[in-house]
């Protein structure tokens, strides 16, 4: 199987969208891609913003045989060299936070209340301004 890094358009008619994407050679240009690498956007007026790339997976994805095409390696060159568009790192690893403290346990327990024994034995009262009772409809 024949892998290329090209591009996949979206968008609509006369504001074109592009994402950057491994794909089987032989398929078309907007069907199943294996991954998505980044996206480019012709239409922004800020070229450092144009072009958004995965590095780390696009230099995989090369290492293992994929070949870009003709407009994705211009791409590539020009993150590569700082002319325009973002190289996207991974986020940086952070070690997991400690877990709060477990609470104290209290020293006395609450004698239950009546308030809680009306709650729980007591039947619902009935609402105020008459109607069905709940689950009724």
């Amino acid at each position: 199987m024949a892998v290329r890094i090209r591009l996949k358009r979206l968008g609509r008619r006369h504001l074109p969208f592009y994402r950057i994407a491994v794909m089987d050679s032989r398929s078309p240009r907007d069907g199943r891609s294996i991954e998505d690498v980044g996206h480019y956007d012709p239409m922004i007026s800020d070229k450092s913003q144009r072009v958004t790339l995965n590095m780390e997976r696009i230099d995989y994805w090369i290492s293992v045989g994929a070949k870009p095409s003709d407009k994705v390696a211009v791409l590539i060159d020009k993150v590569k060299k700082n002319r325009f568009g973002t190289a996207s790192e991974p986020p940086p690893m952070t070690a997991p936070k400690e877990p709060p403290p477990p609470p104290e346990p209290a020293a006395e327990e609450a004698a239950p209340t009546d308030e809680a024994e009306d709650a729980a034995g007591a039947p619902d009262k009935p609402r105020k301004g008459g109607g069905a009772p709940p689950g009724a409809r």
